[in-house]
């Protein structure tokens, strides 16, 4: 007997997945306020391996307007401050000898205007990833069909994993709401 339902977890995890990623993806988006989690995409060179900043240092936010880092090691606060200054971070990194502050400077209306864009899109990406999830599903649906899983069985599958692509959908779309109400929040 033919089994739609590793199919359909496949199809969730497969979804589940597309939420995780647009989740870690608009986490460094930054959107006015200090989030340690903007730095995540920063590596630095320590002793010829490329790792996180969060490897060799303490990030904190002390508050909203301030991300502080404290190295492990007082010689990697230059090279920390240079990873900074070459990343897309788009923050001139201060340092005072023992930690390194990152002022989180305001939006301008024109930049707010652009994270919400790059907010949606990556949105967008990640709704197309979770169709694509379910086209997979539909296609396996059909195949099993035609290799003699009874037709309504297949139809009823077809409506489950439309079901669970509605509801990813709408998280998706849940998401975007928060993270651009974040970002024109001045």
């Amino acid at each position: 007997m033919l089994d739609v339902k590793p199919h359909l977890t496949h199809a969730e995890d497969n979804m589940e997945a597309s939420i995780l990623f647009l989740d870690e993806s608009l986490a460094h988006i930054r959107a006015g306020k200090a989030n340690p989690r903007i730095l995540d995409g920063v590596k630095v060179d320590y002793y010829g391996q490329h790792v996180p900043i969060s490897s060799v240092a303490t990030i904190t936010t002390p508050d909203a307007k301030t991300i502080t880092i404290q190295p492990w090691e007082k010689a990697l606060i230059s090279v920390i401050e240079k990873a900074i200054l070459n990343s897309d971070v788009g923050i001139t990194p201060m340092n005072n000898g023992e930690t390194i502050r990152l002022g989180i400077p305001p939006l301008t209306e024109d930049r707010r205007k652009q994270l919400a864009k790059q907010s949606k899109a990556e949105c967008e990406d990640a709704k197309i990833s979770i169709r694509n999830a379910r086209r997979d599903a539909i296609e396996n649906f059909k195949k099993m069909v035609k290799e003699g899983l009874p037709e309504d069985v297949g139809k009823d599958a077809e409506a489950s994993v439309q079901k669970i692509h509605d509801k990813f959908i709408k998280r998706i779309e849940d998401m975007y709401a928060a993270k651009e109400k974040e970002i024109m929040t001045v």
